[in-house]
């Protein structure tokens, strides 16, 4: 019998939209004291339910603002849902907003240890891993360089080495495969499959519906924060293919 490694059971997420428009931060907390600020509520994601088995891969399709990123920062934990719950069965390694946890004052050597504390590695395990983490990111020639003089590209392709070193059970990619020159995207992408031929459960979100049919056995459309459709690949990714083509 297979292994759920997954369950997202009645998920919502509110957010509260400020209606007014504020100048500065002082403004705004003078605003807030008189309680002159109202909001809108936004329900960014409604009533999110389903299921993952160990080594499913998941395309998560829909066009901008359809909730597609809200639903794997949920997953991933960096937001809390309004309402349900996510249940999940061992590490999730989430590759979101690679480096989002880099200083551009530090150099890429000390960047390494950031973000991988800011991952939850130790200082051990990453200098086990710092050759390996070099090796594939390629930026051997500018460790000792201040990220501040990175380009976006060179910040990705540092990012996604750090974050890959380990093998986690639940793999979440917000557009991850995209970084990069045409290289490092297709060395990236070898390296995720590679990671998926060992059974690891994939949730994906790729602009790319190509690449969304290469990676995912199954797929699930969003359309303003709902489930429109979940089912395999190839009956999900014809009908979002119609939808778009109807816009």
């Amino acid at each position: 019998m297979a292994e759920t490694v997954l369950r997202v059971e009645h998920v919502g997420m509110k957010f509260n939209l400020s209606q007014e428009k504020v100048d500065d931060l002082k403004d705004y907390v003078i605003k807030l004291l008189k309680h002159q600020i109202s909001y809108n509520e936004f329900w960014a994601l409604k009533d999110i339910n389903f299921t993952l088995e160990k080594g499913e891969r998941i395309g998560i399709l829909g066009t901008n603002g359809a909730g597609k990123s809200t639903l794997l920062k949920v997953i991933a934990g960096v937001f809390k849902p309004t309402e349900g719950s996510v249940v999940h069965k061992g590490k999730i390694v989430p590759l979101l907003e690679l480096g989002a946890g880099f200083d551009k004052e530090y150099t890429g050597r000390e960047n390494i240890y950031l973000y991988g504390a800011v991952l939850g590695y130790s200082k051990e395990f990453i200098d086990s891993k710092f050759d390996e983490i070099v090796k594939f990111s390629g930026l051997k020639k500018f460790l000792d360089v201040p990220l501040k003089n990175y380009s976006s590209g060179m910040k990705s392709r540092l990012g996604f080495s750090i974050a890959t070193i380990v093998e986690p059970e639940i793999l979440i990619l917000d557009e991850v495969l995209s970084v990069g020159d045409a290289k490092f995207r297709k060395k990236s992408e070898k390296k995720i499959l590679s990671m998926m031929d060992k059974g690891v459960t994939v949730l994906f979100v790729s602009h790319s519906l190509e690449q969304v049919k290469r990676i995912c056995t199954k797929a699930m459309i969003l359309e303003n924060g709902s489930i429109r459709s979940i089912g395999d690949i190839d009956t999900v990714s014809a009908e979002y293919e119609e939808m778009i083509s109807g816009d």
